[in-house]
């Protein structure tokens, strides 16, 4: 199965100037925990909400003065839109995160696919067991 075929198609963006509040405010309105951040529609980051309340409001930072590039997170994994879902299960276990910015091939972004929907899809059930149990391990190294 492919990417494409489970993927949130073209998910709600911020820009690196965005302010945290309207970015916050994006999440709750939409009742989701990351906002991929494009510059253009290329992603150049991504920024979640444990961003938000760890790298601004547990820093201290004034809400009406941070913006998203002061609390994202630039080392963004991507996939491919022709990829398969086996590829994003690597890539998430890999790397120990939960959502995953769909690009085409030129690099634009066209979605986002999410753990939940890998896992809904997934045709081995112990494959999928296994990633939940590496992107859920301690120490994981990236915001989730």
């Amino acid at each position: 199965m492919k990417i494409q075929d489970i993927m949130t198609k073209k998910p709600s963006t911020v820009t690196p100037d965005t302010g945290v509040v309207q970015a916050a405010r994006l999440m709750k309105d939409e009742d989701v925990g990351v906002i991929p951040v494009v510059d253009g529609d290329r992603v150049v980051g991504i920024v979640t909400d444990r961003d938000i309340a760890i790298r601004a409001v547990a820093e201290g930072r004034r809400p009406d003065e941070t913006r998203v590039k002061d609390v994202m997170s630039t080392d963004v994994k991507t996939v491919k839109l022709s990829g398969s879902v086996e590829d994003a299960m690597k890539l998430m276990g890999r790397e120990q995160i939960r959502r995953v910015p769909v690009v085409d091939d030129k690099g634009h972004l066209v979605g986002i696919v999410s753990q939940a929907d890998v896992v809904l899809e997934a045709k081995d059930d112990k494959h999928a067991e296994d990633m939940i149990e590496k992107i859920s391990s301690p120490g994981g190294k990236h915001s989730k």
